[in-house]
């Protein structure tokens, strides 16, 4: 193989209609599995986050009541 490398123009392409369809569809079937996974990824870096925010600031002598939100007086 040569090092003096050629350009190529693609003209024409011809998938079907369906085709492309179909593997719209299996795309975005797959992307349900995967935003759950995100979901739950998030959702424990957030957990761990809140976790060592609450329990941390006990430790440097920070009142966590305070962070903790509470209802107003009705």
């Amino acid at each position: 193989m040569t090092d003096s490398a050629e350009p190529i123009t693609i003209r024409n392409i011809d998938i079907p209609f369906w085709r492309i369809v179909a593997i719209l569809i299996k795309w975005s079937i797959a992307a349900i599995p995967a935003m759950i996974v995100v979901a739950i990824l998030y959702t424990l870096i957030f957990s761990i986050l809140v976790f060592v925010g609450l329990v941390g600031g006990e430790f440097l002598g920070v009142d966590v009541s305070e962070m903790v939100p509470t209802r107003p007086a009705q």
